[in-house]
């Protein structure tokens, strides 16, 4: 599927996730908050029974992309590039994506930034981060709304390495 997609939701907030939600809470906590809470608590265990800190599983985010957007995962697994069999790995938690494969499953995920950053996260790689150029080039992309087959010709254009070629590459 080659079609653009329209330019993300919520692709100008803030790429560092800085503003989660506490369940059944209407008014965000910022990191940089919950940061301070950590740094200044005499009882780690207290601070760890808190309902903002969460324990959550790669898979459980994925799952939830996958089924706010009314997806599957193999239109997932088309859009993204990755091999179907790699793709339900990922989501059954047998696999772990490295960096570009994660870039390419929030691709497929059709993520905005600040989803393509959380996914990263999860996965324990580094976010894109403007300084570089290859993830300027990429997060531009992710705001314009491009798929991954036309951030790949962008990434190509201007002289990087394509996210599926240097997929096949590891």
């Amino acid at each position: 599927m080659n079609a653009t997609f329209s330019k993300r939701e919520d692709s100008t907030a803030p790429t560092t996730d800085s503003v989660d939600r506490k369940p059944n809470q209407d008014k965000p906590v910022l990191t940089e908050d919950l940061l301070e809470r950590l740094l200044s608590t005499r009882s780690l265990d207290a601070y760890l029974n808190n309902e903002e800190v969460e324990n959550r599983e790669l898979t459980s985010y994925l799952f939830e992309l996958l089924e706010s957007r009314k997806l599957k995962r193999s239109t997932v697994a088309n859009d993204s590039g990755i091999n179907i069999t790699f793709v339900y790995d990922i989501f059954s938690g047998k696999s772990k994506p490295g960096r570009d494969r994660a870039i390419m499953l929030a691709f497929g995920l059709r993520c905005n930034l600040r989803e393509t950053q959380r996914l990263l996260r999860y996965v324990g790689v580094s976010e894109l981060w403007c300084k570089i150029r290859r993830d300027a080039i990429i997060m531009w992309c992710i705001n314009e709304g491009l798929n991954r087959v036309q951030t790949d010709d962008e990434l190509c254009r201007l002289g990087e390495p394509t996210l599926l070629s240097s997929d096949r590459l590891r």
